[in-house]
């Protein structure tokens, strides 16, 4: 059985905010996508991208590489979703017979170009870092986890791994790239192959396109319905949805447009999920930043429950919503978020007596790490949400303004 706060094998990775959507970063692998020979695209921006990039495209589609030879990372980060999770269910089947599951939502990997190595701000709030957990220092780091993993590629070790990428069609180009003598060597192969992964999200601009309405509106070239302004006024409004708090609107220095991430951490008190196997068992409790695969900050008790706050760019196309799947409606997390604490029998399991036990996914003892102070949390049973339900509809609207792909 899981111990407390244990995550049994590396998992995908997290939430903050005043009143945001999780989605959510990860390389994760699961079943579908392409096959040993997928070819790249075909389209012009494929051949702007450096040979080591055009190989992690390669990889990246390439089910062979895993134990199944059913999963590739696109089979996780599907670009129809923003390259979040595709599946119907909180997480994905993977492992060596495609029969295990592991404990969190695959996550977006799209803008994660503009994310840092995880540090603390000099406030101390923890920022950056790749996955829920933010475990991983880049996107090269993170790429690697996932072909290890027992519930996801699940290889047995990097030789494993190593062979079947000497057997992929794309074999001799990977040579050419990097020498004629790099399978020789399985740890080097396999850092080189997790660095093409990392080139090609570093440069294909798929991953960051910047492409939606929003984009087009700041850019003047669309115009947001009343319905869609009303909902970015309540987006930033400190006094009623205060996402922008931790999902920035604003355009950073290190980017073309607004990332709607800070890339912090939160504990946002979400449910438990008795849909993820784990949750069976009583005494599992998915503990985030001071979690089993952050063993680094295991005694940081007053991180416990702390996951990372996503980008809210094409949070309309998820299927699920934070890091263990609790929700599946984008109207259901906004109303989750303004009366989380007014009306908590709407969203918690109830003890002998009937009663509601909020922020039920953490150990009672832990339960005041759950984020009360900010605005749409600070509020009591009984209280006026900060959102009715014409607002929810509003803000929704706003939120799918932030889906790439936008034509006029």
């Amino acid at each position: 059985m899981a111990s407390s706060f244990s995550v049994p094998f590396p998992d995908q990775r997290p939430a903050r905010l005043a009143l945001g959507l999780i989605l959510a970063l990860g390389l994760a692998a699961c079943g579908g996508g392409g096959g040993a020979g997928s070819s790249p695209r075909s389209d012009a921006s494929a051949s702007e991208l450096s040979a080591a990039a055009q190989l992690g495209e390669r990889i990246f589609r390439d089910t062979s590489l895993s134990a199944s030879g059913r999963q590739a990372c696109i089979s996780c980060h599907d670009p129809a979703t923003g390259h979040a999770s595709p599946f119907d269910t909180p997480t994905a089947p993977g492992g060596p017979a495609m029969a295990d599951q592991g404990n969190r939502n695959p996550p977006s990997i799209r803008y994660l170009r503009f994310n840092t190595a995880f540090h603390f701000e000099s406030d101390g709030t923890p920022a950056g870092g790749f996955f829920w957990d933010g475990r991983a220092a880049s996107l090269r780091e993170q790429a690697r986890m996932p072909f290890l993993n027992p519930v996801e590629m699940a290889n047995p070790d990097i030789a494993a791994v190593v062979a079947k990428l000497a057997a992929a069609p794309y074999a001799a180009e990977f040579r050419q790239v990097f020498g004629d003598a790099i399978f020789s060597t399985p740890e080097d192969a396999f850092d080189r192959m997790a660095f093409a992964l990392e080139r090609y999200q570093l440069e294909d601009p798929e991953f960051a396109p910047f492409s939606s309405k929003y984009d087009a509106f700041v850019a003047g070239r669309a115009t947001l319905t009343a319905q869609e302004l009303n909902g970015l006024a309540l987006f930033n409004r400190g006094d009623k949805g205060n996402c922008a708090a931790c999902h920035s609107s604003t355009k950073p220095a290190n980017a073309p447009g607004a990332l709607f991430t800070d890339f912090t951490y939160d504990n946002l008190g979400v449910p438990r999920n008795m849909a993820i196997a784990a949750n069976a068992d009583p005494a599992f409790f998915d503990g985030g930043l001071c979690g089993a695969t952050r063993t680094d900050l295991s005694a940081r008790t007053d991180l416990c429950g702390a996951f990372k706050v996503p980008s809210l760019r094409n949070v309309a196309l998820r299927k699920h919503f934070f890091h263990n799947s609790a929700f599946g409606s984008l109207e259901d997390v906004i109303r989750f978020y303004v009366r989380r604490d007014t009306d908590p029998q709407l969203w918690y399991a109830t003890d002998i007596l009937g009663n509601p036990v909020p922020y039920d996914d953490l150990p009672d003892t832990l339960r005041g790490n759950v984020n009360i102070t900010e605005v749409p949390y600070n509020r009591r049973p009984g209280d006026t949400p900060a959102l009715d339900d014409a607002e929810i509809a509003d803000l929704a609207a706003f939120l799918r303004t932030l889906s790439d792909g936008y034509t006029p």
